[in-house]
């Protein structure tokens, strides 16, 4: 199973606590280059340096791609610290953070990014189509190539850190300490959405949104559990995160990018925020449970993370797990 490969590696509770701690000091040491060209820019043009106080004002001193590329840096910087910590502080096989198959299943990725794609398209440009005074076509093909270059490379990058983070990391390290699998469900989803609480979304629509937040750590803490991998939420939120970033942006948002589309329209926290979580998510659920074939929902939800038994073999010096 997805959390009982943490057994085969070093996982006493410190390894995780001084692993978490190493990988949000380099999370933040990757976010320094955005702090000084800002602080540069702002120096250069003759302004008040204490104006970068305001987040706000932090997101527009830069170009957009600019700004784009070096916050993204941060998350680069913080899942080479994952790769760091989990090879050589947990000794482990970074596969195994991956899934609980021999190799990670690339199909199971592209699927996972190819339903969100989809769907994503088909809504906007339905939504397009029925409210066109809500858009601005703002596409100019050498700022949006420009963007895709980034967006290509960096937000793979950045939703990586963020899987990698909470449904590989913690989510291994706190079953494996719980010893069950509901216990990692819940606190990755909470923490996970938590940390959205300093989006610009919040301010404009109000707490209603960390429904949307946690509601998205839930879903794909749970395809994660019932797939035993994180394939499928690797692709999923890669998908979700370039798609838009390319397709629509809007003053109110935390990518603010040279897209194909600007949302004008005055946002309002009406269903629409929780509607993904109550019917698209159930529907993509079932959608990867048939393709699947997932069974024991309540096994693999709620059940017991028992540690394998080893079995030491004659003149081998590796163990045997059996699971």
């Amino acid at each position: 199973m997805f959390i009982q490969q943490a057994f085969k590696s070093l996982h006493e509770w410190w390894r995780y606590l001084v692993g978490f701690i190493i990988i949000f000091l380099a999370s933040q040491l990757g976010s320094i280059p955005f702090l000084i060209a800002v602080m540069f820019k702002v120096v250069s043009d003759g302004g008040d340096i204490e104006s970068i106080q305001d987040p706000n004002v932090m997101m527009t001193v830069l170009d957009s791609n600019l700004t784009l590329f070096l916050m993204l840096l941060s998350f680069a910087v913080g899942l080479f610290a994952i790769y760091l910590v989990v090879r050589y502080l947990h000794r482990q096989r970074f596969v195994t953070l991956t899934t609980s198959r021999k190799k990670t299943d690339w199909g199971r990725i592209f699927f996972g990014f190819g339903i969100i794609t989809v769907t994503t398209l088909v809504v906007t440009i339905m939504d397009y189509y029925s409210n066109p005074e809500d858009y601005v076509l703002q596409f100019d093909l050498v700022p949006f190539l420009i963007l895709a270059v980034i967006a290509i490379i960096m937000i793979p990058l950045q939703t990586s850190f963020e899987e990698y983070l909470f449904r590989g990391y913690l989510m291994q390290g706190i079953g494996v300490l719980a010893k069950n699998r509901w216990l990692p469900l819940v606190l990755t989803s909470v923490i996970f959405g938590g940390l959205h609480l300093a989006n610009p979304e919040v301010d404009k629509l109000g707490n209603i949104i960390m429904v949307y937040y946690i509601g998205t750590g839930f879903f794909l803490g749970i395809m994660t559990l019932m797939d035993e991998g994180m394939e499928l939420a690797l692709g999923f939120h890669a998908g979700n995160n370039l798609i838009t970033a390319l397709l629509v942006t809007a003053d109110w948002t935390v990518f603010k990018t040279n897209s194909v589309l600007k949302d004008i329209s005055e946002p309002s926290a009406g269903f629409d925020v929780i509607a993904p979580v109550l019917i698209l998510y159930p529907i993509f659920l079932l959608i990867m449970a048939y393709r699947y074939k997932w069974s024991d929902w309540g096994g693999k939800l709620f059940g017991k993370v028992e540690e394998p038994i080893v079995i030491a073999e004659e003149n081998n010096p590796n163990s045997t797990f059996i699971e």
